[in-house]
């Protein structure tokens, strides 16, 4: 450890000493850090938020935070330094600051250093250095630090939800995996011979209360502590042990940790949601969420599940863009690259299909072909003639589609298949994002349009005939990625169903460390 602070401090004494010998002079009034040749009080508090950068789920090797620390306390001892060796310390730790808040305020990557196909917003400007400087000289760094941080609640709550599980690292409870038996799966009454370990396990992730006694067999308070951990994971919550409960259960409090800090990180990417209405849509949770902004703050108005693309080959992407249409009865235009894989094999197998879906050709000119036939088919295969899906019971898109323009064709909808919610892992979209409750939405969206209640948006909805509505307020729509999430003051986690947290975990690993001196 020793070895490795020396190592740090030797740029900062290289260039110290050749200062020196050059006979450079700093005049003092231009230091933030020092007054009188003595470490003032902010710069213990810089060394300290910079030594404490992993509550904030970053690293504080990244800063030299070690090193400082070292640099910062020899020089409040002994004899002074040099006005030289002064002038370079408080340029390194301003340095060190400067990358700290970036990274704080804006992230450590730009988002497609993980290959996502994640379309970022234009980042505000922030003027790192002149934020430092100010805050120091106001003598309020560490509020301004905080002020500096993503200003949502849910980050926060992130925040104390890491202090938890770095508290769990070296826990007695993960000392030895929980063991599968033969038979795969315990169920209640049955006896499982790690009962003791289960239970010391989920009194640590508060899924059980403190002083919980081990039964003899699995049963009782251990099977609701079971179900409470299962619904904190995005599993069935019908208590029985099997292969993915005993898989979420055997991840390390140090891999939950990992799990928040990526989450963090993407939440410094996340623009900060503007206008007095925001709809979020988390993939992994398969969650949307429907927020008025009013009194400074989040409230949620609606929460509903959803359906989103297959992790195979049709991922939902991430981003953001304003909601500024809704159409009723819509019509659905299949998209060409379905055309091409789904339907045009389905016709020629099955040509009735045609008909029981609702299907119709369009040509280029916009003419409208309602039978089938062979010609029709070549001429879609080629190119020449498009299909689309009537509105109706069947119709793809449901009863009414929520348009918010992007390049990638991306919508809300209804869906003619709403059993599909009732299942825990919902990835079977072709990319679209299909809505549980879209009365519910459309409410919401249309709140200030006094004319649109609730029974005129049910008329319009049978009615059968598309019909399209611009949004006098467009409303800003977020696609995002959270893996980790805390409701009502418990953290839950769900499965990286595109491994979109792998790929961040490694971009990061590779970002290169250190203050360049």
């Amino acid at each position: 450890m020793v070895f490795r602070l020396i190592t740090k401090l030797i740029p900062i004494l290289l260039s110290v000493f050749v200062l020196v010998c050059s006979g450079s002079t700093v005049a003092q009034e231009a230091l933030l850090w020092f007054s009188e040749g003595r470490p003032n009080l902010q710069a213990f508090d810089a060394v300290q938020i910079l030594r404490t950068a992993q509550l904030d789920g970053l690293e504080p090797d990244d800063y030299d935070a070690a090193a400082l620390d070292l640099g910062i306390s020899s020089s409040a001892r002994g004899a002074a330094l040099p006005a030289a060796a002064i002038a370079q310390l408080d340029s390194v730790l301003s340095a060190a600051m400067q990358r700290y808040l970036s990274d704080l305020h804006n992230g450590r990557l730009d988002p497609k250093q993980a290959q996502q196909l994640f379309t970022a917003p234009a980042l505000r400007y922030f003027d790192v250095a002149t934020y430092l400087n100010n805050a120091v000289i106001s003598g309020e760094l560490k509020a301004a630090v905080r002020r500096a941080a993503p200003q949502m609640p849910q980050y926060e709550s992130l925040r104390k939800a890491l202090v938890q599980y770095h508290g769990l690292v070296g826990h007695s409870a993960w000392l030895s995996e929980l063991a599968q038996p033969i038979e795969k799966k315990v169920e209640p009454g049955q006896f499982y011979a790690g009962i003791d370990l289960l239970v010391h396990r989920l009194i640590a992730t508060r899924d059980l209360p403190p002083g919980t006694i081990a039964p003899e067999v699995y049963e009782g308070v251990l099977i609701d502590g079971v179900r409470a951990f299962q619904e904190r994971h995005g599993l069935p919550p019908d208590g029985i042990l099997g292969n993915s409960t005993f898989q979420q259960l055997n991840m390390t409090p140090a891999d939950r940790v990992r799990q928040i800090e990526l989450t963090m990180e993407r939440l410094r990417w996340t623009p900060v949601l503007q206008g007095p209405r925001v709809i979020v849509v988390n993939i992994p949770e398969f969650v949307l969420r429907a927020y008025d902004m009013h009194e400074g703050g989040q409230h949620a108005v609606t929460e509903m599940r959803i359906i989103v693309g297959r992790a195979l080959d049709t991922r939902t992407p991430v981003f953001n863009e304003d909601m500024r249409f809704i159409e009723f009865s819509p019509y659905w235009n299949v998209p060409r690259s379905i055309t091409r894989s789904e339907i045009i094999p389905r016709l020629r197998r099955d040509p009735d299909y045609f008909q029981r879906q609702g299907f119709e050709f369009v040509s280029t000119r916009g003419e409208v072909i309602s039978g089938l036939s062979g010609e029709s088919l070549d001429a879609l295969q080629r190119g020449e003639l498009r299909i689309r899906q009537r509105p109706g019971p069947t119709n793809a898109l449901g009863d009414i589609k929520f348009i918010f323009p992007n390049d990638q064709n991306i919508f809300l909808h209804h869906t003619p298949a709403p059993e599909l919610f009732d299942r825990y892992r919902r990835d079977f979209s072709h990319g679209c994002i299909r809505i549980e409750n879209p009365v519910a939405l459309a409410r919401f969206v249309l709140h200030d349009d006094p004319e649109w209640s609730e029974e005129r948006i049910r008329e319009a909805m049978r009615r059968g005939k598309s019909r399209t509505i611009r949004l006098d307020q467009p409303v800003p729509v977020l696609i995002a990625y959270s893996t980790a999430v805390v409701k009502n003051d418990k953290v839950y986690f769900f499965s990286d169903i595109y491994g979109h947290d792998n790929l961040l975990d490694r971009a990061l690993s590779q970002h290169i460390r250190g203050i360049p001196y």
